[in-house]
């Protein structure tokens, strides 16, 4: 699974994007409003994504729009995304499911993933936009993963590190799904000097597909 969001959002294209798109397998595209200056209001955000959602959806990828549950169904977006407060996420599935996914987003704690789980979205995420600032997974989330994956039948997502390297360990986990944020741009987690360039995106995709396609089986030996 893919993030975008903030700056590398706004500098992706149309024609970016079905390029990286072509490089590997991917489940599903989230479009987040996140941005270093906080959430984008919804016209810009709209603006931004509106030529993007059609390019993915065309290469059969699942489309999530983060936060902005007007955007997602102007758009035809196949799913939203929210955060950990259980009265939106009860209110979204009750009016959206079954005809556009739901999923919540920046689950901290055992608890609050049950008392999220209870209410029944499409997944569960473990790991903040934007939070992905260390090559490697957050270990916390990665554990959460690795317990809820055990545990409950309902899909998780962990959000993977700043390098596509760092599925190894969600995967290992037994984590249904990795979403890949910073580790599209391609740069140094540390140095945000560094523009991203545009085929880096494609480049983490094809890195990650490689690295699990040589890695799974071992996986689902050590799993099962």
């Amino acid at each position: 699974m893919l993030v975008r969001h903030g700056d590398a959002l706004a500098r992706l294209t149309a024609d970016d994007l079905a390029k990286a798109l072509s490089c590997g397998d991917v489940a599903s595209l989230i479009l987040s409003p996140v941005s270093a200056d906080g959430i984008m209001d919804e016209t810009a955000f709209q603006t931004i994504v509106e030529p993007l959602v059609p390019v993915a959806q065309a290469a059969g990828i699942a489309v999530i729009i983060e936060h902005h549950s007007r955007v997602a169904g102007r758009l035809g977006a196949d799913g939203l995304q929210l955060g950990q407060d259980p009265a939106d996420l009860a209110d979204a599935v009750s009016r959206l499911t079954p005809a556009m996914m739901v999923g919540a987003a920046n689950v901290k704690t055992r608890h609050n993933a049950l008392v999220l789980g209870e209410i029944q979205p499409d997944y569960i995420m473990f790991g903040k936009t934007g939070s992905d600032i260390r090559d490697e997974a957050n270990p916390k989330n990665v554990a959460l993963g690795d317990w809820w994956s055990k545990l409950v039948e309902l899909p998780c997502i962990v959000l993977g590190g700043a390098s596509a390297d760092s599925v190894l360990d969600v995967a290992k986990a037994g984590v249904e799904f990795v979403a890949l944020d910073a580790a599209l741009d391609g740069v140094p987690s540390d140095d945000a000097t560094i523009a991203p360039q545009p085929s880096a995106m494609g480049d983490a995709i094809a890195r990650a597909n490689q690295l699990l396609d040589e890695h799974a089986p071992r996986f689902d030996a050590e799993n099962s």
